[in-house]
């Protein structure tokens, strides 16, 4: 059963470019029972491998833009660190009500957010270069994956349509490798704090590398857009279903 749950999620990361965390935290949490901070560093550890899994994919097709990149990086990692100490505090200190909420309330904005683009099927885009405020942005969604492992597939391709000039393909690519960047600092950190299932992780990864090579190649024949409303009803449910066990 791990194999296939790591299987199908990243075959939906495939489809739809949901991020691997907004989906493996919540679902660790809610079927596997893991507690908040493990199914974070979890959820990191896997998300890193499987993006690994098909970044030369948007290497050869020149789909990354190196200085905006840089930019995101360079907010980002001090976030991601942020993130990490914050729910190890948390953890330490037993407030997994307070883990619940929060991350509950993070998947179910992304979640609600991903589902307001597949419906309005908007392109959000700008004609001027406002790319110096990525940083500070950055930092911010560093911050989010560090303590929840979601947000840097949805809110950095915000950032990057709102903000640069980057070409729709350049966004996809630039925001993955983003995302990678994250999540094998974070992931690490967590994975070396003993943020993990030693049990589920290597499962999902050898499920989920199969589901990201399917995914990706399945994305070229399949339509996205129902794919993704449907997927982010389902984890805007789960948001709230983790809202509901820190307040039950």
């Amino acid at each position: 059963m791990d194999y296939i749950v790591g299987f199908l999620i990243a075959t939906a990361i495939g489809l739809t470019g949901v991020g691997a965390g907004t989906i493996t935290a919540p679902v660790l949490m809610l079927f596997f029972h893991l507690s908040p901070a493990v199914a974070v560093g979890t959820a990191l550890t896997y998300s890193a491998v499987v993006k690994l899994a098909v970044l030369p994919v948007y290497f050869t097709r020149k789909q990354i833009h190196w200085r905006i990149l840089a930019l995101l990086c360079a907010g980002g990692i001090p976030g991601v660190l942020a993130g990490v100490y914050l729910i190890g505090s948390l953890s330490g200190r037993n407030h997994d009500n307070v883990l619940y909420f929060v991350l509950g309330a993070t998947i179910l904005l992304t979640a609600s957010y991903s589902l307001y683009r597949a419906v309005k099927n908007r392109l959000f885009g700008t004609s001027r270069d406002r790319a110096k405020w990525l940083p500070p942005i950055a930092a911010f969604i560093g911050t989010e994956v560090g303590f929840s492992s979601a947000g840097a597939g949805a809110l950095g391709s915000l950032a990057l349509l709102n903000l640069t000039r980057l070409a729709p393909a350049e966004v996809v690519g630039t925001d993955v490798v983003f995302g990678l960047v994250l999540s094998l600092i974070g992931g690490g950190f967590h994975f070396f704090s003993g943020h993990y299932d030693a049990v589920l992780l290597p499962h999902f990864i050898m499920g989920g590398i199969a589901g990201a090579l399917v995914g990706a190649n399945l994305s070229a024949i399949l339509p996205p857009r129902p794919l993704r409303v449907g997927l982010a009803v389902w984890l805007a449910s789960l948001g709230v279903q983790l809202c509901w066990k820190a307040i039950a």
